[in-house]
């Protein structure tokens, strides 16, 4: 019996990692330090959870998560961009007084998880 057979194959191993919400694709799985998810897709080589879905960015580019939310992997929810302007989003993001849904962004209203502020009543 081979490994795919027990295991399954890399895009089954995959979804079984991946929680679909209405609106982000959660990794479920391994994380790294940055809180960015990490998938093994073959060969015993660890690869960024979302790169297994978008393929690994060109030399000097890289994956913006538009939502903010490092354990995305939904592909419309990355844009590929440049590490500056990567960087000035996510400082912008951290300015932010209100969550999308319009909730204030107060000290009893925000919950800190992987670097991340999250609007505690609705979790963006």
């Amino acid at each position: 019996m081979t490994l795919n057979r027990v295991l399954g194959t890399p895009s089954e191993r995959f979804w079984a990692k991946v929680n679909k919400t209405e609106t982000c694709w959660l990794w479920i799985g391994a994380r790294q330090g940055a809180g960015y998810g990490t998938f093994c897709a073959e060969s015993r080589t660890t690869i960024l959870a979302h790169h297994f879905l978008v393929g690994k960015p060109a030399e000097g580019m890289e994956w913006d998560h538009l939502c903010r939310i490092r354990l995305c992997v939904r592909p419309d929810h990355l844009e590929l961009v440049t590490h500056l302007v990567n960087v000035q989003r996510g400082l912008s993001a951290q300015l932010r007084t209100h969550c999308r849904r319009g909730h204030p962004l107060t000290p009893e209203n925000v919950t800190i998880a992987q670097g991340n502020r999250y609007c505690t009543i609705c979790a963006y």
